[in-house]
């Protein structure tokens, strides 16, 4: 299984190769690497054409893409200290300060200030924000997602659930719907993105309630909101008898039509209505712990120069390629293509008769005034800080973990232990 969906999706990459190399008299090559084949992939191939058509003199060659954004950055940081670097690279939004930190990535000032419209140019400031360090622009946003849920309307109508009104607004009606789910035959009820890239979801309940998981450098689940996500996880997971599915394995039973409910990134939309089975699916906004959230992490990732070229030629083509695909343009091809959110403003006139025709990609445009940090771990253990939490959090999955207050300290002290001091 694992290796047909590698093979599927290294065909696809070739293609997107392809497309990018029409161009075989260019002046200039530029190398790009990106994550997730089977979300962007499509989005490039929609892109390309277009660049390639205004931009003939620059030749775009896509590196092998990243799995997802830990492997993007650990990439990336191999490949500073081997001196293989592309010339730009598209990072998770919570991984981009550390190649900030370490010098990898160039700050895109020099180039904003030759631009003598780009503050008109659109770009969301609340989006811009997430790429600032210093008061330096080093990432501009590519692409943007919220938490959302995925339902299966055939399923819920089982329940008596035919409309959007009806849908659970809370983590609790989302428990009780998987009991009455189950009473009605449906034995996979739901499926919650715990295991998606950088702990977002629990960045997601923690936001939910208004709390970062981070003040500073002292890791905030060690706290009532931080026992009240895990207790709200812990309840989840064995009230709708979730299995534990990989994330490359948790769309697949959601698209056979096999499961209810499935609470994921807004990303995934394109693919899930590409692959998805016979049946009404529709999406609504994340559910909160009691009432609705009062924050949720914007996920995503943002186009970053990593080139280490002193050939000004090359430094300018990296340029005109982030900034095309950032553009209205670019914008809009990734919000038609995957479910993202666009992150400039100059794409919402190409998308207002989209979003009308195409409601389940507009869902996470409504949540957009909930847009908070994804956080990323400070320090030389972030990553490991991350596997840390996603193995507790698969604890909980699997019942190896059913005392949350013994979870919760356990996992505070590790977390802490590896967070500067």
């Amino acid at each position: 299984m694992k290796a047909t969906a590698t093979a599927i999706l290294g065909a696809t990459s070739a293609m997107v190769l392809a497309l990018s190399a029409t161009c075989g008299s260019a002046d200039v090559t530029i190398e790009v690497g990106y994550p997730y084949s089977a979300l962007f992939d499509v989005t490039f191939e929609k892109i390309m054409p277009a660049f390639n058509a205004a931009h003939p003199d620059i030749n775009v060659e896509f590196r092998s893409t990243y799995e997802q954004y830990e492997d993007g950055t650990n990439t990336v940081l191999r490949e500073a200290v081997a001196g293989t670097l592309p010339d730009v690279t598209l990072q998770g939004l919570n991984r981009q300060a550390i190649l900030v930190d370490k010098g990898i990535a160039k700050s895109l000032e020099p180039f904003i200030a030759t631009e003598a419209d780009f503050a008109k140019d659109g770009y969301h400031q609340a989006m811009l924000d997430l790429g600032t360090f210093n008061g330096a622009v080093y990432g501009l946003p590519f692409a943007v997602s919220l938490p959302v849920g995925y339902y299966n309307m055939d399923l819920m109508g089982k329940i008596g659930v035919t409309e959007a009104a009806q849908l659970p607004k809370t983590w609790d009606e989302v428990v009780a719907a998987c009991g009455k789910l189950k009473e009605a035959g449906v034995e996979n009820p739901l499926f919650w993105g715990w295991n998606i890239t950088g702990n977002w979801f629990v960045q997601a309940l923690m936001w939910s309630q208004g709390e970062p998981i981070l003040v500073g450098n002292d890791f905030n689940l060690d706290s009532d909101a931080g026992l009240v996500a895990l207790n709200t996880m812990n309840d989840m997971f064995d009230g709708c008898d979730m299995q534990n599915l990989s994330v490359s394995e948790a769309a697949t039973p959601f698209s056979a039509g096999d499961v209810a409910m499935y609470f994921w990134s807004t990303s995934s939309v394109g693919s899930v209505e590409r692959s998805k089975g016979d049946f009404t699916l529709m999406t609504n906004e994340f559910p909160g712990i009691g009432q609705a959230p009062k924050g949720l992490p914007a996920g995503g990732n943002a186009v970053m120069m990593t080139s280490t070229s002193d050939d000004a030629e090359e430094l300018a083509a990296a340029w005109t390629f982030i900034k095309f695909i950032t553009s209205g343009e670019g914008a809009a091809a990734v919000a038609e293509t995957t479910g993202y959110m666009p992150p400039n403003k100059a794409a919402n006139d190409l998308l207002a008769d989209f979003y009308a025709a195409n409601p389940n990609k507009e869902t996470a445009v409504r949540q957009a005034g909930l847009l908070r940090e994804w956080i990323a771990y400070p320090g030389n253990n972030g990553l490991a800080i991350t596997q840390v939490i996603y193995d507790a959090l698969e604890g909980i999955v699997t019942g190896e973990y059913d005392d949350m207050e013994e979870l919760q300290e356990e996992l505070s002290e590790e977390v802490q232990d590896l967070l500067p001091h």
